[in-house]
């Protein structure tokens, strides 16, 4: 019979939740909050009941991150990403477990709508990203028109 480690630290491949906090640079209450929702469950729990996670929790953990932190997606579009992702290793699985085009078709066009559902949802994002660009872009034309409208900067001033 085995048993479950009590702390991290017996299996170095098995982190705590303040430790993969700590790695990934999240709060343990995001960590929480994730495995709330459905977008991550701990790969162990220890006889004491702790989370304990391993190297791919860690990964999924960064790619959620990045997702929303780098790329500003919420959460229901981190999680519909997340589910096109598992949907593509199920659909690639059943695609080489069966001959039957009928079926091998079916796998195909379910795969080919994810992908259509991801390009429209990140054209949108890119589409919000280039409209934000040029508000900022517009707005820096009107401050440099203020700036011209002044004349030129004094030799020892702050601004140049």
């Amino acid at each position: 019979m085995t048993t479950t480690p009590t702390r991290a630290s017996d299996d170095p491949r098995l982190l705590r939740i303040q430790e993969v906090a700590a790695e990934v640079g999240l709060t343990t209450r995001s960590i929480r909050y994730y495995e709330e929702v459905g977008l991550l469950e701990p790969a162990a729990r220890s006889e004491g009941a702790y989370r304990l996670y391993d190297e791919s929790d860690i990964e999924r953990l960064r790619f959620i991150r990045g997702l929303r932190d780098d790329a500003g997606f919420s959460i229901a579009q981190i999680g519909q990403l997340l589910e096109d992702e598992a949907a593509r290793e199920r659909n690639r699985e059943r695609f080489r477990a069966t001959e039957d085009p009928s079926e091998r078709r079916a796998i195909l066009v379910d795969a080919m709508d994810r992908v259509d559902r991801q390009i429209e949802n990140l054209r949108h994002k890119a589409d919000r990203l280039a409209t934000m660009i040029e508000e900022a872009e517009t707005r820096r034309r009107h401050l440099a028109g203020h700036l011209a409208d002044l004349g030129p900067a004094p030799k020892h001033g702050r601004h140049r």
